[in-house]
């Protein structure tokens, strides 16, 4: 009998314990553990074959093209998908995610204009997806930054990779 007594305790605490998480911390261990998994993947790809043909790396045209057709657009097309599909539950995490979507698009849209630029061989739709790419990793980068910070306020740690 004070086995059981004891056992319920305990499991009393326990539930306490995990409890006092709260829902806020709870989303962000599953948003960053499980639901951006794939997403994270699929964005390493696609910037790795982005970054493989750009700026230094950069060779011609049809190299950069080749990219961005087969590996580039198709990773990122994937990632919107998979950011749209993620599963949210707090508010807080709900507007912090939405920058990170809205960068992505923003990334897709400058991938798009520089394959029309190398289709139009117009070096003017280049400044513009120059612009798209800028604007795009500042709202990714405003992504990081508050996810960081809701993270710390919920005493959740996010390790960099």
């Amino acid at each position: 009998m004070v086995k059981r007594v004891l056992a319920a305790a305990l499991f009393g605490v326990l539930l306490i314990l995990t409890g006092c998480g709260g829902p806020v911390q709870d989303d962000i261990l599953n948003y960053v553990n499980e639901e951006l998994k794939t997403a994270q993947t699929l964005e390493d790809k696609a910037v790795a074959a982005y970054e493989g043909v750009a700026g230094a790396n950069y060779t011609d045209d049809q190299t950069m093209y080749d990219a961005l057709v087969n590996e580039v657009i198709p990773n990122y097309t994937d990632l919107i998908s998979e950011l749209e599909s993620v599963r949210i539950e707090t508010d807080e995490l709900k507007e912090i995610h939405e920058i990170y979507l809205s960068g992505a698009k923003l990334q897709f849209s400058a991938f798009e204009k520089i394959i029309e630029a190398i289709e139009k061989q117009d070096a003017s739709i280049i400044e513009e997806a120059n612009q798209l790419l800028e604007e795009g990793r500042l709202q990714i980068e405003d992504y990081n930054d508050k996810l960081d910070e809701l993270a710390k306020e919920h005493n959740v740690e996010i390790e960099k990779e």
